[in-house]
């Protein structure tokens, strides 16, 4: 297990974070890479902690970053309400294994990311940011992207971590990047569930007990289109399988339910074969969540 001794710098503004980064690692370890940054909206839980221990395998110093960006959220939606405990994520990450002396969390107010109000000049996420996430959140991956790439520029990592839980905010950062030529390896980590199977978000904090047990109709729906695919059936059987899922678990306020190219997120139709993206988006209760999972579709010819 990896040994992490001294408290992290915080880092609220941008002379800060810069005064931070600017000395080298105390001690070399001969990891691959000499920054990792680890992006987040704080209200930390067991899935970023995951990405730290990853990033920490990786790099000399990691660089957790700690902002809730109100670019990627709809007037409707819960910007004014999204947890926050800064203090709570600071004792997290100082935990074992974890962040160390030589390492940085960056947590900036709005007024750091964007000194001149809401940006005029933002990064558009093109055809991926018009469909599902993008088709129900109008503006959410160019918000996303836009402040993905803005803390790239501040924290100048070599390699930044993203959980597969957002794939599709996966799949566009790594197409920016791509695009862009933005000097940066983008590592996709495993999403991690709770002991019940539902996946961890910070917006499970929301549900009630009787929407966590409704909750449990997302994994269950996942299983359910998993093992469809599993009998070499066709697309739309497993999508069914998946919906009929959500139905039984009394889940009825469905966003999408979907199979997609992993790489673009255009629809994996009838002549798909290989691995696909069953992606999953619903209401419980007031709370919004998304689900995902591979599955294998085969020849049907």
């Amino acid at each position: 297990m990896t040994t992490v001794v001294g408290t992290p710098t915080l880092a609220r503004t941008r002379t800060e974070l810069a005064a931070a980064l600017s000395s080298a690692p105390r001690a070399r370890t001969g990891r691959p890479h000499g920054t990792a940054v680890v992006m987040t909206m704080g209200a930390l839980h067991a899935g970023h902690l995951s990405l730290v221990r990853h990033a920490r395998t990786l790099a000399e110093r990691v660089v957790v970053t700690i902002f809730v960006n109100p670019l990627q959220f709809a007037p409707s939606e819960d910007l004014s309400r999204y947890p926050r405990d800064l203090e709570g994520d600071l004792d997290l990450l100082s935990g074992p294994g974890l962040l160390g002396a030589d390492d940085v969390v960056f947590a900036p107010g709005p007024q750091d990311v964007y000194p001149d109000g809401d940006p005029v000049v933002r990064v558009a996420a093109g055809a991926i940011g018009d469909v599902l996430e993008g088709e129900s959140r109008p503006g959410h991956l160019d918000g996303v992207l836009t402040v993905v790439l803005k803390l790239l520029h501040l924290t100048r990592p070599d390699v930044a971590l993203f959980g597969r839980k957002d794939a599709q905010q996966l799949a566009a950062v790594r197409r920016m990047v791509r695009d862009l030529d933005v000097p940066v390896e983008v590592v996709g980590v495993p999403l991690v569930r709770d002991d019940d199977g539902v996946a961890l978000s910070s917006r499970n904090a929301y549900l009630s007990a009787d929407d966590r047990r409704r909750a449990l109709g997302l994994p269950a729906a996942l299983r359910a289109g998993s093992e469809v695919a599993l009998t070499g059936a066709a697309p739309g059987a497993v999508l069914d399988a998946a919906r009929t899922a959500l139905a039984a678990a009394g889940v009825d306020d469905v966003d999408y339910v979907a199979l997609v190219h992993p790489d673009d997120f255009t629809p994996a139709g009838d002549e798909h074969v290989g691995e696909a993206l069953l992606l999953l988006a619903a209401r419980v209760g007031s709370t919004r969540l998304i689900d995902n999972t591979t599955v294998t579709l085969g020849d049907r010819a």
